[in-house]
Protein backbone atom coordinates (compact mmCIF):
# COMPACT_ATOMS: atom_id res chain seq x y z
CA UNK A 1 0.00 0.00 0.00
CA UNK A 2 1.69 3.63 -0.96
CA UNK A 3 1.42 6.03 2.01
CA UNK A 4 1.93 9.56 1.71
CA UNK A 5 5.37 11.20 2.64
CA UNK A 6 5.45 14.13 4.62
CA UNK A 7 7.32 16.01 2.04
CA UNK A 8 4.81 16.07 -0.58
CA UNK A 9 1.90 17.12 1.78
CA UNK A 10 3.50 19.91 3.12
CA UNK A 11 4.84 21.03 -0.74
CA UNK A 12 0.74 20.78 -1.54
CA UNK A 13 0.20 22.72 1.30
CA UNK A 14 2.17 25.49 0.83
CA UNK A 15 1.18 25.42 -2.79
CA UNK A 16 -2.53 25.97 -2.06
CA UNK A 17 -2.05 28.22 0.67
CA UNK A 18 0.16 30.65 -1.66
CA UNK A 19 -1.77 29.64 -4.35
CA UNK A 20 1.57 29.16 -7.07
CA UNK A 21 4.58 26.77 -7.43
CA UNK A 22 6.81 29.99 -7.93
CA UNK A 23 5.94 31.33 -4.61
CA UNK A 24 5.50 27.93 -2.92
CA UNK A 25 9.52 27.30 -3.83
CA UNK A 26 10.39 30.91 -2.12
CA UNK A 27 8.58 29.87 0.83
CA UNK A 28 9.97 26.34 1.25
CA UNK A 29 13.85 27.22 -0.84
CA UNK A 30 12.97 25.15 -3.61
CA UNK A 31 12.94 25.98 -7.58
CA UNK A 32 9.60 26.34 -9.29
CA UNK A 33 10.47 22.53 -11.40
CA UNK A 34 11.66 20.89 -7.96
CA UNK A 35 7.95 21.68 -6.42
CA UNK A 36 5.96 21.17 -10.08
CA UNK A 37 7.80 17.71 -9.70
CA UNK A 38 6.51 17.17 -6.11
CA UNK A 39 2.74 17.73 -6.65
CA UNK A 40 2.68 15.23 -9.99
CA UNK A 41 4.24 12.61 -7.60
CA UNK A 42 1.82 13.45 -5.10
CA UNK A 43 -1.23 13.45 -7.68
CA UNK A 44 0.07 10.05 -9.25
CA UNK A 45 0.40 8.74 -5.44
CA UNK A 46 -3.51 9.81 -4.74
CA UNK A 47 -4.59 8.93 -8.42
CA UNK A 48 -6.49 12.40 -8.51
CA UNK A 49 -5.66 15.63 -9.62
CA UNK A 50 -5.51 18.14 -6.84
CA UNK A 51 -4.68 21.76 -8.55
CA UNK A 52 -6.30 23.63 -10.99
CA UNK A 53 -5.54 27.31 -12.11
CA UNK A 54 -8.11 29.32 -11.39
CA UNK A 55 -7.90 33.41 -12.10
CA UNK A 56 -4.03 33.06 -12.72
CA UNK A 57 -3.84 31.32 -9.32
CA UNK A 58 -3.84 27.38 -8.72
CA UNK A 59 -7.00 25.94 -6.53
CA UNK A 60 -7.22 22.93 -5.01
CA UNK A 61 -9.92 20.46 -7.08
CA UNK A 62 -12.77 19.02 -4.67
CA UNK A 63 -10.22 15.93 -4.21
CA UNK A 64 -7.61 18.32 -3.61
CA UNK A 65 -10.01 19.74 -0.20
CA UNK A 66 -9.78 16.48 1.04
CA UNK A 67 -6.57 15.83 1.22
CA UNK A 68 -5.64 19.11 2.03
CA UNK A 69 -7.72 18.87 5.57
CA UNK A 70 -5.94 15.58 6.03
CA UNK A 71 -2.14 17.26 5.31
CA UNK A 72 -2.79 19.67 7.35
CA UNK A 73 -3.76 16.98 10.40
CA UNK A 74 -1.00 14.58 9.68
CA UNK A 75 1.95 17.64 9.53
CA UNK A 76 0.38 18.72 12.73
CA UNK A 77 0.56 15.35 14.52
CA UNK A 78 3.92 14.85 12.93
CA UNK A 79 5.58 17.84 14.80
CA UNK A 80 3.77 17.37 17.76
CA UNK A 81 5.17 13.97 17.78
CA UNK A 82 8.86 15.65 16.96
CA UNK A 83 8.40 18.14 19.59
CA UNK A 84 7.25 15.08 22.24
CA UNK A 85 10.09 13.38 21.84
CA UNK A 86 13.62 15.33 20.30
CA UNK A 87 13.28 18.03 22.87
CA UNK A 88 15.23 17.68 26.32
CA UNK A 89 12.83 18.07 29.57
CA UNK A 90 12.80 21.98 30.02
CA UNK A 91 12.05 23.64 33.34
CA UNK A 92 11.81 26.94 34.55
CA UNK A 93 9.98 30.46 33.78
CA UNK A 94 8.83 31.97 30.97
CA UNK A 95 7.94 35.57 30.96
CA UNK A 96 5.95 35.84 27.25
CA UNK A 97 4.11 39.09 26.02
CA UNK A 98 1.09 38.93 24.23
CA UNK A 99 -0.85 41.42 21.50
CA UNK A 100 -4.58 41.87 22.91
CA UNK A 101 -5.89 40.13 20.06
CA UNK A 102 -4.10 36.63 21.40
CA UNK A 103 -6.43 36.49 24.56
CA UNK A 104 -8.99 34.33 23.34
CA UNK A 105 -6.84 32.14 21.05
CA UNK A 106 -3.67 31.37 22.45
CA UNK A 107 -4.27 28.81 25.15
CA UNK A 108 -4.62 25.87 22.96
CA UNK A 109 -1.16 26.55 22.15
CA UNK A 110 0.42 26.98 25.48
CA UNK A 111 -1.48 24.39 26.71
CA UNK A 112 0.43 21.99 23.98
CA UNK A 113 3.39 23.61 25.06
CA UNK A 114 2.81 23.05 28.74
CA UNK A 115 2.07 19.49 28.18
CA UNK A 116 5.23 18.78 26.24
CA UNK A 117 6.85 20.69 29.15
CA UNK A 118 4.97 20.84 32.67
CA UNK A 119 8.36 22.20 34.36
CA UNK A 120 7.76 25.15 32.69
CA UNK A 121 6.04 27.95 34.20
CA UNK A 122 4.27 30.65 32.02
CA UNK A 123 3.88 34.23 32.64
CA UNK A 124 1.51 35.91 30.19
CA UNK A 125 1.54 39.77 29.58
CA UNK A 126 -1.30 41.03 27.44
CA UNK A 127 -0.90 44.67 25.89
CA UNK A 128 -0.41 46.79 22.34
CA UNK A 129 2.44 45.68 20.71
CA UNK A 130 4.49 49.03 21.42
CA UNK A 131 3.95 48.57 24.87
CA UNK A 132 5.75 44.82 25.06
CA UNK A 133 8.29 45.95 22.88
CA UNK A 134 9.32 49.05 25.47
CA UNK A 135 9.07 46.28 28.69
CA UNK A 136 11.22 43.68 26.86
CA UNK A 137 13.61 46.48 26.07
CA UNK A 138 13.39 47.19 29.99
CA UNK A 139 13.66 42.84 30.49
CA UNK A 140 11.04 42.66 32.47
CA UNK A 141 9.51 39.86 29.61
CA UNK A 142 11.61 37.37 28.20
CA UNK A 143 9.70 36.84 24.86
CA UNK A 144 7.40 38.96 23.09
CA UNK A 145 4.99 38.55 19.90
CA UNK A 146 4.98 41.57 18.45
CA UNK A 147 3.33 43.50 14.83
CA UNK A 148 6.30 44.36 12.81
CA UNK A 149 4.95 46.19 8.78
CA UNK A 150 7.69 44.81 7.13
CA UNK A 151 7.03 43.13 4.39
CA UNK A 152 10.49 41.18 4.14
CA UNK A 153 10.72 37.27 4.19
CA UNK A 154 11.33 35.62 7.58
CA UNK A 155 12.40 32.05 8.91
CA UNK A 156 9.65 30.99 11.20
CA UNK A 157 11.71 31.65 14.32
CA UNK A 158 11.82 34.69 13.47
CA UNK A 159 7.54 35.08 13.06
CA UNK A 160 5.11 34.76 10.25
CA UNK A 161 3.02 37.14 8.09
CA UNK A 162 -0.89 38.31 8.74
CA UNK A 163 -3.26 38.66 6.41
CA UNK A 164 -5.61 42.13 7.91
CA UNK A 165 -9.24 42.19 7.18
CA UNK A 166 -11.94 44.87 7.76
CA UNK A 167 -14.16 43.83 10.08
CA UNK A 168 -18.07 44.76 11.28
CA UNK A 169 -21.08 43.28 12.64
CA UNK A 170 -23.01 40.84 10.89
CA UNK A 171 -25.97 42.82 12.11
CA UNK A 172 -25.24 46.27 10.43
CA UNK A 173 -23.55 47.87 7.40
CA UNK A 174 -21.05 50.80 9.04
CA UNK A 175 -18.31 50.24 6.38
CA UNK A 176 -20.53 52.41 3.64
CA UNK A 177 -21.21 55.15 5.68
CA UNK A 178 -18.79 58.54 4.88
CA UNK A 179 -17.19 59.32 6.80
CA UNK A 180 -16.14 55.83 7.63
CA UNK A 181 -16.74 55.62 11.45
CA UNK A 182 -13.74 53.54 12.95
CA UNK A 183 -13.19 51.69 15.69
CA UNK A 184 -9.51 51.44 16.59
CA UNK A 185 -6.99 51.10 19.59
CA UNK A 186 -4.82 53.76 21.44
CA UNK A 187 -1.95 55.49 19.33
CA UNK A 188 0.83 53.15 18.56
CA UNK A 189 -1.75 50.38 17.45
CA UNK A 190 -0.12 48.89 14.16
CA UNK A 191 -3.71 48.38 13.36
CA UNK A 192 -4.43 51.85 14.08
CA UNK A 193 -1.49 52.64 11.63
CA UNK A 194 -2.35 50.57 8.91
CA UNK A 195 -6.27 51.61 8.99
CA UNK A 196 -5.56 55.47 8.52
CA UNK A 197 -2.96 55.26 6.01
CA UNK A 198 -4.84 52.66 3.63
CA UNK A 199 -7.72 54.85 4.33
CA UNK A 200 -5.89 58.48 3.47
CA UNK A 201 -4.08 56.85 0.28
CA UNK A 202 -7.50 56.60 -0.90
CA UNK A 203 -8.34 60.09 -0.43
CA UNK A 204 -11.41 58.13 1.71
CA UNK A 205 -12.53 60.09 4.42
CA UNK A 206 -12.93 58.79 7.90
CA UNK A 207 -13.76 59.51 11.83
CA UNK A 208 -12.69 57.87 14.83
CA UNK A 209 -15.86 56.78 17.16
CA UNK A 210 -14.63 54.58 19.60
CA UNK A 211 -11.29 53.74 21.45
CA UNK A 212 -10.71 51.15 23.08
CA UNK A 213 -7.19 49.15 24.44
CA UNK A 214 -9.08 45.76 25.22
CA UNK A 215 -9.78 42.98 22.62
CA UNK A 216 -12.88 42.99 24.08
CA UNK A 217 -14.11 46.16 24.32
CA UNK A 218 -13.21 47.07 20.29
CA UNK A 219 -14.98 43.70 19.35
CA UNK A 220 -18.04 45.07 21.57
CA UNK A 221 -17.94 48.31 19.85
CA UNK A 222 -18.07 46.56 16.75
CA UNK A 223 -20.98 43.90 17.67
CA UNK A 224 -22.96 47.68 18.78
CA UNK A 225 -22.92 48.48 15.22
CA UNK A 226 -20.86 51.62 16.56
CA UNK A 227 -18.14 51.36 13.47
CA UNK A 228 -15.72 49.15 11.51
CA UNK A 229 -12.44 47.87 12.58
CA UNK A 230 -9.16 45.70 11.35
CA UNK A 231 -8.52 42.50 13.01
CA UNK A 232 -6.28 39.49 11.65
CA UNK A 233 -7.97 37.09 9.12
CA UNK A 234 -8.05 34.29 11.57
CA UNK A 235 -9.27 35.52 14.75
CA UNK A 236 -12.36 37.71 13.59
CA UNK A 237 -14.79 36.49 16.38
CA UNK A 238 -18.35 35.17 16.39
CA UNK A 239 -20.83 38.12 15.63
CA UNK A 240 -18.58 40.15 13.35
CA UNK A 241 -18.00 39.58 9.60
CA UNK A 242 -15.23 40.48 7.11
CA UNK A 243 -15.62 42.94 4.93
CA UNK A 244 -14.38 42.08 1.82
CA UNK A 245 -11.99 45.28 -0.12
CA UNK A 246 -14.81 47.26 -2.49
CA UNK A 247 -15.54 50.50 -3.67
CA UNK A 248 -16.10 51.30 0.25
CA UNK A 249 -12.64 49.90 1.92
CA UNK A 250 -9.34 49.84 0.27
CA UNK A 251 -7.03 46.29 0.06
CA UNK A 252 -5.08 46.04 3.54
CA UNK A 253 -1.30 45.50 3.30
CA UNK A 254 -0.23 42.37 5.88
CA UNK A 255 2.27 42.75 8.84
CA UNK A 256 4.57 40.88 10.56
CA UNK A 257 4.14 39.05 14.22
CA UNK A 258 7.63 38.97 14.85
CA UNK A 259 9.23 36.88 18.16
CA UNK A 260 11.60 39.34 19.89
CA UNK A 261 14.01 37.32 22.29
CA UNK A 262 17.51 37.67 22.99
CA UNK A 263 19.68 35.32 20.65
CA UNK A 264 22.29 35.42 22.06
CA UNK A 265 21.83 34.90 25.34
CA UNK A 266 18.57 32.74 25.74
CA UNK A 267 17.51 30.40 28.44
CA UNK A 268 16.50 27.34 27.62
CA UNK A 269 12.66 27.77 28.44
CA UNK A 270 12.82 30.04 25.48
CA UNK A 271 14.52 28.69 23.16
CA UNK A 272 12.46 25.61 23.80
CA UNK A 273 9.29 27.46 23.53
CA UNK A 274 11.13 28.98 20.30
CA UNK A 275 11.90 25.63 19.01
CA UNK A 276 7.91 25.04 19.32
CA UNK A 277 6.48 27.71 17.88
CA UNK A 278 8.74 27.58 14.67
CA UNK A 279 7.45 23.80 14.64
CA UNK A 280 4.29 23.74 15.27
CA UNK A 281 3.20 27.10 12.69
CA UNK A 282 1.94 26.05 9.48
CA UNK A 283 4.22 26.62 6.78
CA UNK A 284 2.31 29.39 4.75
CA UNK A 285 2.28 31.20 8.44
CA UNK A 286 -1.42 30.62 8.86
CA UNK A 287 -0.88 31.03 12.41
CA UNK A 288 0.02 29.07 15.54
CA UNK A 289 -3.10 27.84 17.43
CA UNK A 290 -2.81 24.81 14.80
CA UNK A 291 -5.55 26.22 13.18
CA UNK A 292 -4.89 29.81 13.55
CA UNK A 293 -3.37 32.09 16.31
CA UNK A 294 -2.92 35.56 14.93
CA UNK A 295 -1.89 38.58 16.40
CA UNK A 296 -3.28 42.25 16.85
Amino acid sequence: MNYLPTDLLQTFVAVADYGGFTQAGDALGRSQPAISLQIRRLEELVGATLLLRNNKALAPTPEGLILLQYARDILALNKEAMIKLSQPELAGCLRLGIPNEFASSLPEVLGKFSQAHPNVTLEVTCDLSSNLVERYRSKELDLVFALHTSLRTISPEEGWMEDLVWATSIHHTCHTRHPVPLIVAPRGCVYRHRIIEALDSMSIPWRIVYTCASFSGIRAGVLAGLGVTVLGKSIVPEGLRVVESSDYLPALPGVQMRLLYNREQTSPAVAGFVQFISRTAPVAGDGLSLDGLRAG
